[in-house]
């Protein structure tokens, strides 16, 4: 009887894996949907900004609420330039999850997309060290849109991250003031198989992408291939 008992348990447990594991790839594959989908829009993402990013940070659906100051929460992907100074092909991506109260974003229990440029180093240091509070741990602002960038002394573009959002058909930058990122690493884990840490991902070697990630490096490897933000000079 116990035998049974034990076969039937591994069984549950062996599906429950299985779901969240195709849970998580099937949210990476949506994230290269919505990537995809973003840059499709006339007025999107500058594409001197998309070129000069380090990193980018998808999360597609975004619950928030409206009372008080808001909140947010919501799950997605971060793919990083490969390389010591983020400066090659695109990598793999790692799971991440932003959660916490949201100023100026308060859409009344909307789902929204949002995807995130990290556009230096210390940004992309600061996201592979646990959770990172936007306003404090590092510098944030609503990112500019259109094809070209007019004011490039604007003090937006001087921040470390710049954010956008997708609802209701409108695609605007988005002050995410007050919000968390940390690496998601039990949803890393489903869809790799195995304990990955972000900062393993994004900065070892032989880290293969996985099928599910494979829309989102792709669209990201078209639309930047190379990157163009200007580094130090190397002595």
């Amino acid at each position: 009887m116990f035998r049974y008992v034990s076969v039937a348990l591994c069984i549950v447990l062996g599906a429950a894996a299985l779901e969240a594991a195709n849970k998580e790839q099937e949210r990476l594959e949506t994230c290269g949907v919505v990537m995809e989908e973003v840059l499709a829009v006339p007025d999107n993402i500058p594409q001197e900004l998309l070129e000069k990013a380090e990193c980018v940070i998808v999360i597609p659906s975004m619950m928030t609420a409206a009372i008080g100051v808001g909140g947010s929460y919501g799950r997605g992907a971060m793919v990083c330039r490969s390389g010591k100074d983020f400066d090659g092909p695109w990598g793999a991506p790692a799971m991440y999850a932003l959660e916490g109260g949201s100023f100026g974003f308060q859409l009344g229990g909307e789902a929204t997309d949002l995807v995130l440029l990290v556009m230096n180093n210390r940004g992309v240091d600061a996201l592979l060290n646990s959770q990172v509070k936007l306003g404090a741990n590092a510098s944030a602002a609503a990112g500019p849109k259109g094809r070209h960038v007019t004011a490039s002394t604007d003090a937006s573009l001087r921040a470390e991250i710049l954010s956008y959002s997708r609802s209701r058909g409108l695609f605007a930058g988005v002050s995410l003031e007050g919000t968390s990122l940390r690496p998601d690493d039990n949803a890393t884990e489903q869809v790799y198989g195995r304990k990955l840490t972000a900062r393993t991902i994004v900065t070892g070697k032989g880290i293969t992408v996985p099928a599910s990630g494979r829309r989102l490096v792709n669209v990201l490897e078209k639309n930047a291939p190379r990157d163009e933000s200007t580094k130090p000079a190397t002595r």
